[in-house]
Order: structure tokens, then C-alpha cells, then sequence
């Protein structure tokens, strides 16, 4: 398989699981080895990291509060802060630095180095690259009505992913404002922007503002 777009993306130096990448065609295509990958690496870890319940194993100088929920398998990288309410379960792989915050769900998930999702967000089957941060309230979609399959535009073509559960696909320093919903199969290109309040769904280029879901809207950031 050609790996086609992780660089364009994320910088892979930046999450454990760069090993996956050189494993599928899509970035998508991970979130079907996430689990497995987990539950190998886990027990590998080393002192950095302790196992805090059934297969679930935290970083050196993280924090988990103690109304945390976590059901296995988990992986949060060192210096992480898991606020209250937090829940992670169907295979989650955190990277050094996260913020998990309060009242929000991570399911079948990856966030590289230094994401920020702090508060009352829902992040189902996504990836979250190198330092994105979401607003209060954001929703990553990751379920269409009626559950048929989720496509993506890629490369400025309708492709199907084979899954009926995807959400974002959130390059490095994409930051969404507060109660946005990201629609299943939402990619932000790196260093975008979207402002609070929108429902978005499609591509967004890197380096773009997004105000509305009305593409004519969009702005590219000054240099």
C-alpha cells in the first residue's frame, strides 16, 4: 500500500502510532487497527507508564480524575490532564501533552502530541493531529442517519471509506470554536480554523477560515 496524505496532514513524528501509517492507503484506515495496535503496545510501554485498570495504561506525570471513566483498551501519553466526567472506551490512543477535559467522550480514537479537547465534547472514531484544539461543546459526528457509509472528499473526489462510523479528520493546529459539529467524514487541512456554531461537513484547506458551512465564506489566513 501508498500511504497518501500523511504529511499534508500530520506530522507523524508527533504520535506513537506513526508505525499504522506505512500500514493502510487512507488515514482513515487506522482507526481499523487502533485497537489491536493498543493492546500490543500497551503492555511494551515500560516505567513510564503505569497500568491503572484492565487495560488501560497512563503516562508519567498525568493526571486522572477520579470521576474519570476509562474502559480499556487506552493509552494516554505522559503529562496529560483527564478532568472530571471524562469517558474513553472502544480503543483510545493519547499522546504526550492532551487535555481530555471534563464531560467529554473519546471512542475509537487517535490524538497526537498536544490536543486540547477540554470541554463537554464528544470525539467518536477520529483522528486529531498535533496540537488541534476544540472549543467547549464541539461534536465530532462520527454516525450518519440511517447509518450508511461515510465518504469523504479526497483530493477533490467523492471516495467511500468502507465505514459507517467516521468523524473528523483534523490536521495539525486545526482549532474549532465552541458548539461546532463536525459532520462524519469532515477533513480540516492544517492550520485551519473553523468559527463557533458551525455545522460543517466536506474539506476544508489548510490555512482556511471557515465562518459558515457556506463554502463562498471561506477565507484563507493572512501570512
Amino acid at each position: 500500500m501508498v500511504y497518501r496524505s500523511g504529511m499534508e496532514l500530520f506530522d507523524l513524528s508527533r504520535t506513537v502510532a506513526r508505525p499504522l501509517f506505512g500500514q493502510v492507503a487512507y488515514p482513515w484506515q487506522i482507526l481499523g487497527l487502533l485497537e489491536a495496535f493498543v493492546l500490543d503496545l500497551g503492555p511494551r510501554l515500560g516505567s513510564d507508564f503505569e497500568q491503572v485498570a484492565p487495560l488501560v495504561w497512563v503516562g508519567r506525570g498525568s493526571t486522572v480524575d477520579s470521576l474519570a471513566a476509562l474502559r480499556g483498551p487506552a493509552i494516554v501519553g505522559r503529562d496529560c490532564r483527564l478532568g472530571p466526567g471524562t469517558f474513553l472506551r472502544n480503543a483510545v490512543l493519547a499522546g504526550d501533552g492532551c487535555v481530555l477535559g471534563n464531560s467529554s467522550e473519546f471512542k475509537n480514537c487517535l490524538l497526537f502530541d498536544d490536543c486540547q479537547v477540554p470541554h463537554f465534547s464528544y470525539v467518536g472514531d477520529s483522528l486529531l493531529g498535533w496540537r488541534v484544539h476544540f472549543g467547549a461543546g464541539v461534536i465530532a459526528s462520527n454516525y450518519k442517519a440511517g447509518g450508511s457509509e461515510v465518504s469523504v472528499v479526497w483530493e477533490g473526489v467523492k471516495t467511500p471509506t468502507g465505514r459507517n462510523k467516521l468523524g473528523v479528520l483534523a490536521g495539525d493546529r486545526a482549532d474549532v470554536g465552541s458548539q461546532s459539529v463536525l459532520n462524519p467524514g469532515t477533513i480540516l487541512g492544517r492550520d485551519s480554523i473553523v468559527y463557533p456554531l458551525v455545522s460543517l461537513r466536506g474539506t476544508v484547506p489548510e490555512s482556511t477560515i471557515v465562518k459558515t458551512a457556506d463554502p463562498a465564506t471561506w477565507v484563507r489566513k493572512r501570512p
